[in-house]
């Protein structure tokens, strides 16, 4: 498995740290024992062979399946214990799920948290480098469970001395005259934004992009500029210096969910925090 991530004999052989000849030799007794080629060498390079390539996408739940045994054996041994890796995106982790966490941690307190901040989530679910995620269903995979959590309404959001902080509600049309502060492009928050606007006939006005939404929102309060976000995200920041106006005339929208790899053993430890996300997610 280790060649076939890196196609190289020797630096799988340093990675795995082992000798090249040896690694070498125990391909070799594989292929025997199989009575098939597993690798071709072309030139310098080698490749897989049609046999490689079966034995490798087995090999690739066997591998998931040793995993999930083992960490069904270790949470056996030691109920109450362990670590629940959530992948979030950035300005949830900042902002819309410090509260889960605390409730969390408050009633598991033997249980490690480790959170990773990131747009990549499904990646991450589908690589097994978390346990589950927290973003934006749907998605057209069969390999992920996916579990909605509801769904969240984008609003304009302005500091209480822009103009338009008195107003209760825009129409989607208005926002083509609005400066905006936005996330850069190609963030899931904004291609939701612009996607709204586009059959419409415009794109918005943003005059300044940042990555983070501490950043975000601190240009907003300065009133450099309004931004549209989700309304339960700037609801969960209770700040009096920003105000909320809603969008009539088809607002944008997210679909938020929990989602984790089909294959995936989840312990005693992660389908509670599961429970936790939906009550925490539902009571919205």
């Amino acid at each position: 498995m280790m060649v076939c991530d890196l196609m190289h004999v020797t630096k799988a052989a340093e990675k795995l740290g082992i000798a090249q000849p040896t690694l070498s030799l125990q391909i070799r007794a594989l292929e025997e024992e199989l009575g098939v080629i597993l690798f071709d060498r072309i030139g310098k390079k080698i490749v897989l062979t049609e046999a490689g390539e079966l034995l490798r996408d087995h090999g690739a739940k066997i591998v998931r399946d040793m995993r999930n045994a083992k960490d069904s054996i270790n949470e056996l041994r030691s109920y109450q214990r362990g670590t629940v890796t959530v992948g979030a995106l950035p300005s949830d982790l900042d902002y819309r799920i410090s509260k889960l966490l605390i409730d969390y941690h408050t009633e598991y307190p033997r249980i490690k948290l480790k959170i990773i901040s990131s747009i990549e989530i499904t990646n991450q679910v589908l690589a097994n480098e978390v346990d589950i995620g927290i973003g934006l269903l749907p998605l057209p995979d069969d390999r992920l469970i996916q579990i909605p959590l509801g769904r969240e309404e984008y609003v304009l959001v302005v500091s209480e001395k822009h103009p338009m902080a008195d107003r209760a509600a825009i129409d989607l049309q208005e926002l083509r005259h609005i400066d905006t502060v936005m996330f850069p492009e190609g963030y899931i928050g904004r291609e939701l934004v612009d996607d709204c606007c586009r059959p419409h006939g415009f794109t918005l006005r943003t005059i300044m992009e940042t990555s983070t939404a501490t950043s975000l929102l601190q240009l907003v309060k300065s009133n450099i500029g309004a931004t549209v976000q989700p309304l339960p995200l700037i609801q969960s920041m209770d700040d009096p210096g920003l105000r909320c106006i809603k969008i009539n005339g088809g607002a944008p929208y997210r679909n938020m969910g929990i989602l984790y790899h089909s294959d995936r053993f989840l312990g005693h430890a992660t389908q509670a925090f599961i429970r936790m996300a939906i009550a925490h997610f539902g009571g919205k």
